[in-house]
């Protein structure tokens, strides 16, 4: 992913450019509440797309952090999954930075973004139809692995994925952006978790858990 250290993310600079200039232009004609409202569309979009620098958390050898920001809303035990042992949920909103973290220090196993509708996420149909991509991160030396499932909510923007199969990501790097969405993280049986349920957490320096040096086989 190529470094953006501008304190908007790349991926909000045509919504912003066209705030302004909706700004410059009501000015120009003297139309005093579209101005005003261009004004607040300004602010809104520096707020949501804003880029903020994360520290970089010295966890020890085989931590995973948090990929995006958001709450904790389930830890589930799986019982019929070879591959994964946990899900964790994470509840995005606008509130809250959009821009997506490497867990770990990993390659990109797999991308597959599917498009789809940004329905409400109490919509019973939204976990079928709404937009989402699944990725899968792993580590060639440990062969340790992760699957992480984006998907949308009601959301003014499409999710962007800024790497590609086969490339290497630094734990904390920025890999892409999710506006308004749910984050589940699919977690192998030789892991030990180290959130709960209501947690906040925030991306790249949130501890989510270590993976053990003990294995169960498939």
């Amino acid at each position: 992913m190529r470094s953006n250290l501008l304190p908007i993310a790349k991926e909000g600079w045509n919504y912003l450019a066209g705030a302004v200039a909706s700004f410059l232009l009501f000015a120009l004609f003297d139309l005093n509440l579209l101005q005003f409202l261009a004004f607040v569309t300004t602010l809104f979009f520096v707020f949501i797309f804003r880029n903020p620098e994360r520290a970089s958390m010295l966890y020890q050898e085989n931590s995973v952090v948090s990929p995006v920001d958001g709450v904790v809303a389930l830890i589930e035990e799986l019982q019929n999954e070879n591959s994964y042992a946990y899900k964790v949920e994470v509840q995005s909103s606008y509130l809250n930075v959009a821009l997506l973290r490497a867990p770990f220090t990993s390659s990109l196993e797999k991308i597959e973004l599917h498009k789809g509708a940004r329905l409400s996420a109490i919509k019973s149909l939204s976990k079928d139809i709404n937009e989402n991509v699944k990725l899968t991160f792993i580590d060639a030396k440990t062969s340790n692995k992760i699957k992480i499932v984006h998907r949308l909510k009601q959301s003014i923007k499409g999710i962007d994925i800024d790497a590609i199969k086969g490339q290497n990501l630094l734990q904390g790097s920025r890999y892409g952006f999710v506006l308004n969405g749910v984050t589940e993280l699919y977690l192998p049986h030789n892991f030990r978790i180290n959130i709960g349920i209501g947690n906040e957490l925030r991306a790249s320096e949130s501890l989510i858990g270590y993976f053990t040096t003990d294995k169960k086989k498939s």
